[in-house]
């Protein structure tokens, strides 16, 4: 608008120069001319050095300016703890919305080192257990296999936007622990059965997010879950919260079911306890530190031990 007013008053200046009979100050309100000329003619020439606010222009200026939408994380929190249990498959999920042009990419940071893994649907993480899954419309999902203990730690999701938006994800990894215990409850390597009782084993398993009734027992290599070949095999496995008990009844034990006893959860965590199963002795009193048993080798160093003292007196 303000380039046309300013355009008029040239030709009117140039037409007056040339022929001397136009005059600028005869052009006014009431003429006809007046109608042709733009709004603010008057002001623009009183003050041409000053600019006044145009509506027009201003609408004009706001209807030709638009911006791209800003990306967003469907997470306001911009932040997220993910538990996982060791040797799980997990995913880091990311949502981002209006991303248009941009890029997703996600990063390892330990410490002040940042490590690349993806960007876009790429991997560059030489860890092949790391990959980017893309599910529409806007998961960006970052999957590590087999989780273990070294990928606990902080990452981070980040948009290539100016500035950048950065989604940080921290990656807790549980590692179950599993315990064979006695009758009061306590860890134990040993247990002692008479010949003819029935082996009872027990087993914990706690520390494990996702409680699992999958527990084995092995006895050396051979599974005994499933065993039917010797008979007076069961096993009961019951859930318990972020857990489970499992306990193992072996019925008439005999020498031959003395050895090493493994509970497993899965290929994650075991404990092993080792069984003796014994003729004739107490195995209350060897379990529990109760008796002394006295072997044939013993009484033979009792023996000399005696002679020796009896030389030594004489």
């Amino acid at each position: 608008m303000k380039q046309s007013a300013f355009r008029i008053i040239l030709t009117l200046v140039s037409l007056n120069h040339v022929t001397g009979t136009i005059q600028v100050g005869k052009i006014g309100p009431n003429e006809n001319s007046f109608k042709t000329l733009p709004r603010h003619f008057w002001q623009e020439i009183s003050s041409p050095y000053t600019d006044l606010p145009d509506d027009d222009f201003e609408e004009e200026s706001e209807e030709s300016t638009t911006h791209d939408p800003y990306p967003f994380f469907d997470d306001s929190n911009m932040t997220a703890n993910v538990t996982t249990q060791l040797g799980n498959d997990v995913y880091l999920h990311c949502r981002v919305n209006d991303l248009r042009e941009r890029t997703v990419s996600w990063v390892r940071r330990k410490g002040d080192e940042i490590h690349l893994i993806t960007v876009g649907r790429h991997t560059y993480s030489s860890d092949s257990r790391y990959s980017l899954q893309y599910e529409a419309p806007n998961d960006w999902q970052l999957l590590i296999q087999y989780a273990n203990e070294r990928d606990e730690g902080h990452y981070e999701c980040q948009i290539s936007s100016y500035p950048p938006l950065v989604y940080l994800v921290y990656l807790i990894v549980v590692v179950p622990r599993v315990e064979i215990v006695d009758e009061r409850g306590v860890a134990t390597v040993d247990k002692f059965y008479k010949a003819g009782s029935t082996i009872e084993l027990k087993c914990i398993i706690s520390k494990v997010p996702q409680p699992t009734s999958y527990v084995t027992w092995k006895h050396g290599m051979r599974m005994l879950n499933y065993d039917t070949s010797r008979g007076g095999i069961s096993v009961k496995t019951d859930l318990l919260i972020g857990g489970a008990m499992s306990r193992l009844y072996i019925a008439n034990a005999n020498r031959y079911d003395s050895g090493n006893y493994t509970c497993a959860l899965a290929d994650i965590a075991q404990a092993t306890v080792s069984v003796h199963v014994l003729n004739g002795e107490n195995p209350a009193a060897m379990q529990h530190g109760g008796g002394v048993k006295w072997g044939p080798l013993s009484s033979t160093l009792m023996i000399l031990l005696l002679v020796v003292a009896t030389c030594a007196n004489r």
